[in-house]
């Protein structure tokens, strides 16, 4: 099932959003925090910079066949064998991984479908104790050149609270100064 206004921008335009590097870095998807799962990889815009930061599999989901091919392909160009690149309607049928075994999940600019409880819930499960998950989405607070509707665009605060009914706990909201036109979050499963 795809995801309500999730369409894709042209490549180009799509990067000028962001300074992924920082946005990974910021919300700790780098380092030695064992696998790394990204729901919704796009183009690969996070899923090639946290791979050069991590010591873990990336493991990058995707509904479109073409986004997973996009990704793999930057991934082989840049020399990175860290990266699982996976054809999935993680929404309708889970994201396929094992509970309790990733270190950190990316949903980045996905969380404003229907049943954000639902992906939640599935986060969740696969993350191990103590395992993160890194949370952005456009603003509602101002106007943004892309993004789903404001009426759909989720807060902060309300994926906190959605976070927190599946099990969470909150760590931090990040302020992103390297890209205005988003709010980070970071919650943890317990240990």
């Amino acid at each position: 099932m795809k995801i309500r206004e999730s369409g894709m921008p042209d490549e180009s335009y799509w990067d000028s959003f962001f300074n992924p590097t920082c946005m990974v870095t910021k919300l700790d998807c780098t380092g030695p925090c064992g696998d790394v799962v990204e729901f919704g990889c796009g183009y690969g815009t996070f899923t090639i910079p946290t791979a050069q930061l991590t010591t873990g599999r990336v493991i990058a989901l995707d509904i479109e066949p073409e986004m997973v091919a996009e990704t793999l392909r930057k991934a082989e160009e840049a020399g990175l064998s860290n990266v699982v690149g996976v054809v999935r309607d993680f929404v309708a049928d889970g994201c396929g991984l094992p509970d309790r075994q990733v270190g950190r999940a990316m949903l980045f600019n996905i969380l404003h479908f229907e049943n954000p409880l639902r992906l939640l819930r599935e986060v969740y499960r696969v993350l191990a104790p103590g395992g993160e998950a890194a949370m952005i989405h456009w603003r509602s607070d101002v106007p943004t050149p892309r993004g789903p509707s404001l009426p759909i665009r989720p807060t902060a605060e309300q994926c906190r609270t959605w976070g927190e009914q599946v099990g969470f706990e909150f760590v931090r909201y990040e302020p992103l100064c390297c890209c205005s036109w988003h709010w980070g979050l970071v919650m943890r499963r317990p240990e």
